[in-house]
């Protein structure tokens, strides 16, 4: 669902600027708001998090022993998404960080 919306929001203001320049510069202010920046580390922590289980239960149905070892792929995988996000704390967050606290 945060997929599609943001597909169906960035496909809308993409054609805004050929309506009002002016509406999409606006438009992409509102983007760099804290509150939009943590929205789209959700959409991160989403995404990822889809592709990586999606690995693992293709690795359930494919291999052999993937039913007997779906657990421990399970958190391997939430382990692996961990890892991931928390490296992408500053590259999602590091500009609505910096305008919070003015660096």
């Amino acid at each position: 669902m945060l997929i599609f919306f943001f597909l169906f929001v960035h496909v809308l203001d993409t054609a805004l600027v050929r309506v009002s320049p002016e509406a999409y510069d606006d438009t992409v202010a509102i983007y760099k708001t804290p509150v939009v920046a943590l929205l789209e580390y959700g959409l991160v922590a989403a995404i990822l998090f889809h592709a990586l289980n999606g690995l693992r239960v293709i690795a359930v149905d494919f291999w052999s022993k993937g039913p007997r070892y779906q657990k421990q792929m399970l958190w391997s995988a939430v382990g692996i998404w961990f890892i991931l996000m928390v490296g992408a704390l500053y590259p999602v967050l590091g500009h609505a960080v910096r305008e919070v606290f003015g660096s």
